[in-house]
């Protein structure tokens, strides 16, 4: 499961390991503070590595309750992950210099083509090999994408690129920011639960 990061999160140094027991399965952690977090958030990668977000105020106590509410979810995701190869360094890095080049590519036209909507006046724009991240927007107008775009179903990857587009005019997830998506992605809530399931765990 993954999920959109707030743009302007600060992470703190304090990254705990714990284990808690859900529906009497072991289950190991890493636990993140987030300053300004307002929710739990739960990450998984291929591998079953599990990192557990939080507002800097909770402890395991409540991220037990958590998980246990979430059980169902948790146990299923971990099992169907833990079959998948954990990351490695040195593969993820070929696939990224094979793929660069189409990705920017194929980002630097759909920026334009989005853009003939909004107007927005966009800096850079970069593809890179993120190990967490579909795509990221910058304070300076700056927009950073996943090489991995190029793999996915265009209606995917185009909502990650309107998105991130957006956050030129709104830098928040607020109601104004979901209007100006809706623009060129009317069906975008459908298209971002979708992209949930698939995570970052393409080859």
């Amino acid at each position: 499961m993954w999920h959109w990061p707030t743009p302007h999160a600060i992470w703190y140094p304090i990254h705990m390991q714990v284990t808690t027991m859900v529906q009497g399965t072991p289950i190991e952690y890493t636990h993140k503070p987030v300053a300004r977090s307002r929710r739990i958030r739960v990450t998984m990668y291929p591998g079953g590595r599990i990192v557990v977000a939080t507002p800097k105020r909770m402890g395991p106590g409540d991220i037990s309750k958590f998980l246990a509410q979430k059980a169902d979810w948790l146990l299923r995701n971990l099992a169907r992950l833990r079959q998948s190869p954990a990351h490695d360094p040195a593969v993820s890095r070929q696939e990224y210099l094979r793929h660069k080049g189409t990705a920017l590519l194929l980002i630097t036209e759909r920026v334009r083509h989005f853009n003939a909507i909004y107007g927005f006046k966009p800096g850079r724009i970069s593809v890179k090999n993120h190990r967490t991240l579909w795509g990221s927007c910058s304070r300076q107008g700056n927009l950073n994408f996943n090489y991995k775009l190029a793999l996915l179903p265009a209606a995917h990857a185009d909502y990650v690129i309107v998105h991130e587009l957006c956050h030129l005019a709104e830098f928040n997830h607020s109601s104004r920011f979901w209007a100006l998506v809706a623009r060129a992605i009317p069906d975008h809530a459908a298209v971002r639960k979708e992209l949930k399931k698939i995570g970052l765990s393409l080859p």
